[in-house]
């Protein structure tokens, strides 16, 4: 008989390495055990299940209330008490969704957290980010945001993040107005095929090299960007949103793209 895909990892993994899985998705060390002592007996009573593992009798009730509570055994109402495992497809499915209520309950406090910060706590803040991945992450998730308008300027394609083409569509398919800007033919030629967004070049900025990305989300958020003379991987931008430090950004940005693309008219 021909083994299914996967057969040889699962053949390979050892018990051990099989408790340890199974505690990741939530069982204590007792109970992983006695679920896989059940999976080779069938059915087992708190004598059979110890002497099939090393779990101590009096652990093996505990471990097996753990995993009748998780739905994962059955219990027969006999002397003495019998432990039958439920499907492998049903244990699959109680496991992932007992990890996805976990991870459900975690979030909403984390949400709960963040939501509780008062607007005291961010007012003045403006916020470094070092690297081009950073960078990118933090242009993706501002603009994301956009719901009115969108302003973007990048030296070179480098600076695009991955997708932030199909962004500016959605955005644009939302009602935001876009406007890229770059000195990049290149650049331009990423957003030409994007109907219904402004594409501008910038006259001829020399002694600029060292300048990098610019965003302007709704006229509460900017992102500006430098880079090294020397290596324009060594990307530094910094950020902020909705405070008075980004509207005095956001306005002097508009002010200098439109000075900037005038003399491309």
């Amino acid at each position: 008989m021909n083994a299914g895909p996967g057969s040889d990892t699962d053949q390979n993994l050892s018990e051990h390495e099989a408790v340890s899985s199974l505690e990741r998705l939530g069982l204590s060390n007792y109970a992983a055990r006695v679920f896989i002592a059940l999976q080779r007996l069938g059915v087992g009573t708190a004598k059979q299940i110890h002497e099939e593992t090393d779990v101590p009798r009096s652990q093996v009730y505990g471990a097996a209330e753990e995993l009748a509570d998780l739905g994962l055994v059955e219990l027969q109402q006999s002397t003495p008490k019998r432990y039958r495992p439920v499907s492998l497809d049903t244990a699959r499915r109680q496991l992932a969704e007992s990890l996805k209520r976990e991870a459900d309950r975690a979030f909403a406090f984390l949400e709960a957290q963040r939501a509780a910060r008062t607007e005291e706590e961010t007012r003045d803040d403006v916020w470094t980010v070092r690297g081009r991945e950073p960078v990118n992450r933090r242009v993706v998730e501002l603009a994301r945001q956009a719901t009115a308008t969108l302003l973007f300027g990048a030296p070179a394609p480098e600076f695009v993040p991955e997708d932030f083409v199909e962004i500016v569509e959605e955005r644009r398919d939302a009602g935001v107005a876009v406007r890229v800007v770059s000195e990049s033919s290149t650049v331009r030629e990423m957003f030409a095929e994007v109907e219904g967004i402004e594409v501008d070049t910038p006259v001829q900025t020399e002694g600029m090299n060292h300048i990098g990305r610019v965003l302007r989300i709704d006229e509460r958020a900017v992102l500006l960007s430098a880079v090294s003379a020397d290596d324009s991987s060594e990307e530094t931008a910094i950020w902020s949103a909705d405070t008075a430090m980004a509207e005095i950004l956001a306005g002097a940005i508009a002010g200098s793209i439109d000075s900037l693309v005038r003399g491309s008219r």
